[in-house]
């Protein structure tokens, strides 16, 4: 197993090579234990950024080899290389004129001798007691799959945003793939005060709204300014008369805001940054358009 990584020679960049300018699908094929490993292989390579399948062996010789296609590039795994479903396959794809690289431990094998390119996968002995079950020959499969797809993944220059796009439902997903105008509340779901609001009328855009906060903004939307609970609190301990103030005269100017377009995963690093619960959003020109909070986000679960 330690000697795998002197096997990533000329034939594995020649693999490589194959897999990444194949026109149609990188079609893997194993049978048995080396099928399970195939499948994750194709899995793999599909997350990203090689377009991938897997043909069981078995069902290709009654009906499922019309799936690969002269545009394409089959991996065949088998330790042996003398699997009989995989076996009987091989001229029908040579015929073709199918490329087909192999993964097998079996270097003169069927497998071996019709392939274009041969990847070693061989162990000394598997890690069964017995020397039988598939044990370290399919680590070592599994081991050499996810070298191709991490190469292959380097060549094409695939990014954290391209594996997200595949992974949308995943945690990695919803970081990468989610804006701030997906999950914020707009409309009159904003709560927001014109500058010369009574304090009476601020508290009661907050209460109605259920923000915590209240955008202070002008008629044409121009955020001048936020007032949130905290604030509430700190005039109250100061013993402040509140009943004559106006918004602008509470309001914390020039407060922080996000826009619209930008990732949700960003307005959760502002509010931890700067230890606050809830921001303003606004568009691309600096008007308000919504407001999000830790809640919202949580509720997205983009935290």
């Amino acid at each position: 197993m330690l000697d795998l990584k002197s096997r990533l020679d000329e034939r594995f960049v020649k693999a490589v090579d194959m897999m990444l300018h194949v026109q149609g699908r990188v079609v893997v094929t194993g049978m048995g234990k080396s099928g399970h490993i195939g499948r994750k292989i194709a899995a793999t390579l599909a997350s990203t950024g090689t377009p991938a399948m897997f043909v069981h062996p078995g069902e290709a010789s009654h009906g499922d080899l019309g799936m690969i296609q002269l545009v394409d590039v089959v991996l065949g795994i088998s330790n042996s290389g003398e699997s009989d479903e995989l076996v009987a396959i091989l001229p029908v794809l040579k015929r073709q004129g199918v490329p087909l690289i192999a993964m097998t431990g079996g270097l003169n094998s069927a497998l071996a001798r019709h392939a274009d390119v041969v990847i070693d996968s061989s162990v000394a002995k598997e890690a069964c007691p017995l020397n039988l079950a598939p044990t370290a020959s399919t680590t070592a499969q599994l081991a050499l799959g996810d070298a191709l797809a991490v190469a292959l993944l380097d060549a094409r220059g695939f990014k954290p945003e391209d594996f997200a796009r595949s992974h949308p439902g995943g945690s990695l997903g919803r970081r990468l793939l989610t804006h701030v105008s997906d999950v914020m509340r707009s409309g009159d779901a904003v709560p927001r005060v014109l500058p010369d609001a009574s304090f009476s009328d601020l508290m009661r855009e907050m209460s109605h709204k259920g923000l915590g906060a209240s955008a202070v903004a002008d008629a044409a939307g121009q955020v001048l300014g936020v007032f949130t609970d905290g604030d509430l609190r700190r005039l109250i301990e100061k013993g402040q008369d509140l009943r004559a103030l106006s918004a602008s005269d509470v309001m914390h100017a020039k407060p922080r805001t996000i826009r619209q377009d930008a990732l949700a995963v960003e307005a959760a690093e502002m509010m931890e940054a700067h230890r606050i619960t809830s921001i303003l959003v606004v568009n691309d020109a600096g008007h308000l358009c919504g407001a999000i909070n830790s809640n919202d986000l949580m509720r997205a679960k983009v935290i």
